[in-house]
This record gives structure tokens, C-alpha cells and sequence, in this order.
């Protein structure tokens, strides 16, 4: 059995500098992983299974395709067919919510897949695959704070603090492709260099408006944030509708998480930290 964690995905800045030919966009981003997430475990078996379980697996119930399933046969298609897998997604992070979900449990299962077929995980193929599978599944595959640069694939390491840090999603799910129509095509300029929270408290997220118009209630989520002690940092992460906080100190994290859940019992609230 093979047991591989996916953790949540945040954009701590994302700057997105143009629309490229191919449909995609040019972005630069600052990456970063936290310490909780979903959970790929994958088990041999008589025949092939995929099961999802967890707080929001029914979000992902009517699907016919998974990006855990098409990461298991992309695999195969490279690696070769082995044995039959039962592979279970244990589904802890909200669906479409800007935190890299889906991403973050393929790159687990094509981690997983590569331990258990003894795979170097930094085999070039591996990465390959990653990349075909979406722009956001390679920085999840490597799972540390890097630099993203084109689609998101040309990755540069840098070192990051270990921050408490508050997620908060207001249980409203928004489509990237339309928070990605709706960005008004202006280039603001490059992301920054620098420590890792020189770059995020200079940077912005060009999808925040956008976002925002689709979804009003990440102003609220964003407004209790700001407002909360002790705070870094508030912004929203990749397309939305999560947004974060960075905290100094776990107290004041906890203090903002009990603020928030009093005030909205609805809204999901994660504590966790920085890998």
C-alpha cells in the first residue's frame, strides 16, 4: 500500500502577463504548500478500483473522469500497464476552489505510481506527464515553494518560512476558465524578487477581480481577513474562491480562525501552516 499526500496549493502572488497563441496565459507565480490536503492511497488489487471518500467527495461524485484516474493511465501509457490498482482519494479540500485540489491528487497518484513502480521521482518523464495533465500539476508533483513561470511549468526553488497560515473558502465554487475571461488582458508587470514574503507583499493576483465579480462573497472573506490581528498577509489564491492569511505567530491564527467560524459557521476554515 502506498499512501501519499496531497497538499493544498497556494498562489501567495499570481501575475498574469499575457494570453498566449496556444489558449493558455503567461504567468509568473509564486507557489507555496501547506502542511494538510487531500490523501491518494493506493493499494494492489485483483482489478482496477477508484473510490473517492472524505468531507467533499460528493463534489466530485458525478464525474465520469478524475484527474487521479487520468494521472493512473497516463502513467501506464509511459511506464507500462503492472499490476491492477485500487486507488482511493480521500477528498479533504474544497472542488474548484483555487487551492490546486485536483491538481495536488494527481501529482500524489503519480507519485504514488512511481513508488511503486520504483520511478525516480525526478525522472524527466514523470514530469512530462505532469505537465500534460494541467498547468498547475507540475509545481504539485515537486510540492515545494518555487517560482512558476509560462503555463506555470518552468519552476525555480526558493526557500520559505514555516508560517501558520488561516484558509478560508466561503462554499462557493467559480469556474477558472471564467475568472480567466474575465481578466481585463492588462499586464501590470513582473512578479518580484527577493525573500519569499518580499514577493508576496509586493506581488498581487491579477485573478482577484475578476473572481470577485463572479463571486461576491470572497469580498467578505477577504474584508474579515484584513481585519483580523496579527495578519501578514490576506489574499485570494489561484482562480478563488479560497483565500489565505499568513500569520507570524499560530495564536493569532487560531484567535482569526474562531473569529471567522463564529461569524460564518458555513464558510470552510482550515488552520494549517507552510511546508
Amino acid at each position: 500500500m502506498i499512501v501519499e499526500p496531497a497538499p493544498a496549493k497556494l498562489n501567495l502572488a499570481l501575475h498574469v502577463r499575457a494570453r498566449r497563441t496556444d489558449g493558455y496565459h503567461e504567468l509568473e507565480t509564486l507557489f507555496a504548500f501547506v502542511t494538510d490536503g487531500d490523501t491518494v492511497t493506493i493499494t494492489p488489487a485483483e482489478r482496477d478500483g477508484f473510490a473517492i471518500t472524505g468531507p467533499f467527495a460528493a463534489g466530485l461524485s458525478g464525474e465520469g473522469d478524475n484527474l487521479v484516474t487520468r494521472a493512473r493511465d497516463a502513467f501506464r501509457a509511459r511506464f507500462g500497464p503492472g499490476d491492477a490498482l485500487a486507488i482511493v482519494l480521500d477528498k479533504h479540500l474544497p472542488v474548484a476552489s483555487g487551492i490546486g485540489g485536483g491538481s495536488a491528487d494527481a501529482a500524489a497518484t503519480l507519485r504514488g505510481m512511481a513508488r511503486l513502480h520504483g520511478v525516480a521521482l525526478d525522472d524527466p518523464a514523470l514530469m512530462a506527464i505532469a505537465d500534460r495533465l494541467g498547468s498547475d500539476v507540475p509545481a504539485c508533483l515537486v510540492g515545494r515553494t518555487m517560482i512558476g513561470r509560462g503555463r506555470g511549468e518552468r519552476l525555480t526553488p526558493i526557500d520559505a518560512p514555516n508560517l501558520p497560515v488561516l484558509l478560508v473558502n466561503p462554499g462557493v465554487a467559480v469556474s477558472t476558465a471564467q475568472v480567466f475571461a474575465g481578466w481585463d488582458r492588462v499586464d501590470r508587470g513582473a512578479i518580484g524578487e527577493g525573500d519569499v514574503l518580499s514577493i508576496a507583499s509586493a506581488g498581487r493576483n491579477d485573478l482577484e477581480p475578476p473572481a470577485r465579480a463572479l463571486a461576491p462573497a470572497i469580498d467578505d472573506v477577504l474584508a474579515m481577513l484584513h481585519a483580523v490581528p496579527g495578519v501578514r498577509l490576506a489574499r485570494m489564491s489561484g482562480s478563488g474562491a479560497t483565500c489565505f492569511a499568513l500569520f507570524d505567530d499560530p495564536a493569532a491564527r487560531a484567535e482569526a480562525a474562531v473569529t471567522i467560524r463564529a461569524a460564518q459557521p458555513g464558510w470552510w476554515c482550515l488552520e494549517t501552516a507552510l511546508a
